[in-house]
């Protein structure tokens, strides 16, 4: 299980998950605590999706809740949160609380996001995140069509679309640019599909060019900053067969030459590992043993 996908199960409703859990929860957000002898409600159930006890002291976010409450390991837990994949948050997306469970998909409505990108617009803690720490070109920026927004309780989001090859929106990603805890890190609407990222810089590829495959999407944007073609793959498992098919013919008849900077961790090294299969060509780039991630390589020789 990649980064990714454990910060979207971090985002899961935390009160839905609590009554999935058999807790009863009332309309203040509260419940009895499962962790000792409570005769009145003191568990609290915050909008920053995470719980507290005001008796006993016990705290955590939702996967945390499950491996107490369940006694699972981590990986069990976050495979019991998966094993509700098909829930997904009631109302309209990213833009209003999340308040309860509905058990079935819903496939990604484009139409109703595209208009956010028709004409990008950063307000001050977006340019402060991408210019002034991460020192992104300017025309990565505008080549991302990355924009911001503002939620009712002031806290302010990057948004990150994604594309398909052809060019269409197929899923957004919101980035928590306050970093404080009082909301989840990332925010989804639902049915996105934020898988392969920057998938159209497939069409600029020429016969033998470098292709730089990267973790995510802040990686990439460090790399096309960098002045090389990139798209980012999180995960081999969200490889699907269409990605595989692109990526293939890119290897075969383009004779495109894959390299790839791993995360100086165990996952990264694993997706080296798995790309390496699909890919025979992909070539390893070791980072500085400073550097974690490319991004942090990228700021180091800026």
């Amino acid at each position: 299980m990649d980064r990714l996908e454990i910060e979207r199960l971090r985002d899961l409703p935390i009160v839905g998950v609590a009554q999935r859990l058999g807790l009863r929860v009332n309309s203040r957000r509260q419940c009895l605590c499962p962790f000792h002898d409570d005769h009145h409600p003191s568990m609290s159930l915050g909008r920053n999706n995470k719980y507290r006890c005001f008796v006993c002291g016990a705290h955590g976010d939702v996967i945390e809740l499950v491996m107490r409450h369940l006694q699972k390991s981590f990986p069990d837990a976050c495979r019991w949160l998966m094993d509700g994949s098909g829930v997904t948050v009631n109302g309209s997306g990213v833009d209003k609380p999340h308040t309860s469970y509905i058990i079935h998909q819903t496939s990604f409505d484009a139409s109703r996001y595209s208009r956010f990108f028709e004409r990008p617009f950063l307000n001050d803690e977006a340019r402060r995140f991408l210019f002034d720490e991460r020192r992104i070109d300017e025309r990565v920026v505008r080549w991302c069509r990355l924009t911001s927004w503002r939620d009712r309780q002031g806290i302010p989001w990057l948004q990150t679309p994604y594309y398909n090859q052809e060019g269409r929106l197929v899923g957004v990603q919101n980035r928590n640019l306050r970093g404080d805890g009082a909301a989840p890190r990332f925010r989804f609407p639902t049915g996105s599909m934020c898988g392969i990222y920057n998938l159209p810089v497939l069409n600029l590829l020429r016969p033998g060019d470098d292709l730089y495959i990267t973790e995510g999407c802040s990686d990439c944007w460090a790399m096309l900053s960098a002045g090389h073609k990139a798209i980012a793959i999180p995960s081999a498992t969200l490889l699907t067969k269409e990605v595989r098919n692109q990526l293939e013919t890119c290897n075969l008849q383009l004779e495109t030459h894959f390299h790839m900077y791993p995360d100086r961790d165990e996952p990264g090294e694993r997706l080296f590992l798995q790309l390496k299969e699909l890919l025979p060509s992909l070539q390893h780039h070791q980072l500085p043993p400073s550097c974690k991630d490319f991004s942090e390589y990228y700021l180091s020789v800026r």
